[in-house]
């Protein structure tokens, strides 16, 4: 899986990118994602994920991860299928000023707390959810399953 980061605030360190990139590279093969699957994760700060948050959810504060799936069909829309693309699942944006303040509030280091939106942003682009009790319990409980086995623990 081909991961495009973008560091908009200059303060994560390669490490934690890598820790990034392994974890949803594990997770990629547990959810039996194309190889050839790509991804982009922009680290933002909370000034610009209040904006993101603001004009496309309609929720004028800001939160700790957005994600925006490509892979997602709108009624209307054309599928656009071609053989040899590669399957773009579309974005995760993180606060890291959220990250680091959750981190802290649930007394867990940064790199627990930057997986963990990590990889509910991707579950997210992944078609999971949490709009229902259900879904939410089935998220979550992936979500720990997989964080879990990767060796990262609460």
């Amino acid at each position: 899986m081909l991961i495009d980061f973008q560091d908009e605030t200059i303060a994560v360190s390669e490490a934690h990118k890598e820790l990034v990139e392994k974890l949803l590279t594990f997770a990629g093969k547990k959810e039996k994602v194309a190889v050839e699957a790509e991804i982009s994760i922009s680290f933002v700060d909370n000034e610009q994920i209040q904006l993101i948050n603001r004009d496309y959810r309609d929720k004028d504060r800001p939160t700790d991860v957005i994600s925006f799936a490509m892979q997602e069909m709108e009624e209307e829309e054309l599928e656009i299928v071609g053989e040899g693309l590669p399957v773009v699942l579309g974005d995760i944006i993180i606060s890291i000023d959220k990250a680091k303040e959750q981190a802290e509030e649930y007394n867990h280091s940064f790199e627990r707390e930057l997986a963990f939106l990590a990889l509910h942003g991707f579950l997210h682009l992944l078609g999971y959810d949490h709009m229902n009790v259900e879904d939410e319990k089935e998220m979550f409980g992936r979500q720990d399953e997989i964080l879990g086995e990767f060796g990262i623990e609460r």
